[in-house]
């Protein structure tokens, strides 16, 4: 197993210094070719019980325009000659970008793209739900901090014996198998140390079997998982932190556990998530 395909969501109006970094340090990794993509709603006619002047629509659209044109540009120029072939896909649309960005993935391994905005779950005209993203996509989702740890030679899995976490730690494995270091980690109770040490076993002796030796820790909750992953990533130096995400599509209820909750919106470091 490795990527063939990046998709890369470029962030309209942001830099994309960070992602764009990853991305191309993935696609000469792997040699994989790179799919730019980007989504953004124009203002609409009506707006409340007003109307929006046709002189403004014209505007928006040729700012919008001008933002996709900036990022494709940006895109071409730090991914030609290190991706295997480049790509770019962009929508202008009353629709949401998220659902934009998540039928394009249907032509990618993996998606490469920022934490979502301001801690904010929904869509806004130019930005993408991080948190949708990953509950629609059907593939595993990279987010890519503009501050912070975005080294991937050394990885920490936040285990949790659910399918979510399969599924994350068997889309993780190109990177996986290329990390210099792996741990694998289980937050639990006290009273449950000695069976999260043999499910640990079970998880290590799996991934030996696909070339990836991984050290295993399994720790007494202290009621704030998400930060006793994060003290964790920061002793084993841990650019990337693979996790299972979980919760429901277009808000329908906001209930990603706290961990995911904070991956998403607030990642200190490369964080893959799969659902």
């Amino acid at each position: 197993m490795t990527y063939t395909s990046l998709m890369v969501h470029m962030d309209l109006g942001a830099p994309n210094t960070a992602v764009l970094r990853v991305a191309g340090e993935l696609a000469e990794r792997f040699g994989a070719e790179a799919i730019g993509v980007a989504a953004c709603q124009p203002l609409s006619i009506a707006v409340g019980d007003g109307y929006v002047p046709a002189e403004l629509i014209a505007e928006d659209r040729q700012e919008i325009e001008k933002e996709i044109k900036a990022a494709k540009d940006r895109f071409s120029a730090e991914l030609e000659g290190r991706a295997r072939s480049v790509q770019w896909r962009s929508a202008v649309s009353y629709g949401l970008p998220t659902d934009y960005i998540a039928q394009q993935a249907r032509h990618a391994d993996l998606v490469i793209t920022v934490p979502g905005s301001a801690g904010a779950p929904f869509d806004t005209p130019q930005r993408v739900s991080v948190s949708d993203l990953v509950m629609r996509a059907g593939r595993p989702v990279l987010i890519v901090p503009d501050t912070g740890e975005q080294d991937l030679g050394s990885a920490l899995i936040g285990w949790k014996d659910t399918r979510e976490t399969r599924r994350a730690v068997q889309d993780a494995l190109p990177l996986l198998r290329q990390a210099g270091r792996v741990v694998v980690a289980e937050i639990v109770s006290k009273d449950e140390l000695e069976a999260a040490r043999a499910r640990l076993d079970d998880v290590a002796a799996w991934l030996k079997g696909h070339d990836v030796i991984a050290e295993t820790l399994a720790l007494a909750s202290n009621g704030d998982d998400a930060g006793r992953l994060d003290e964790i990533a920061r002793e084993r130096e841990a650019g990337l932190l693979v996790a299972g995400a979980y919760g429901h599509s277009r808000m329908r209820e906001w209930a990603f556990g706290g961990v995911t909750r904070e991956l998403l919106l607030r990642p200190a470091r490369c964080t893959l998530l799969s659902h």
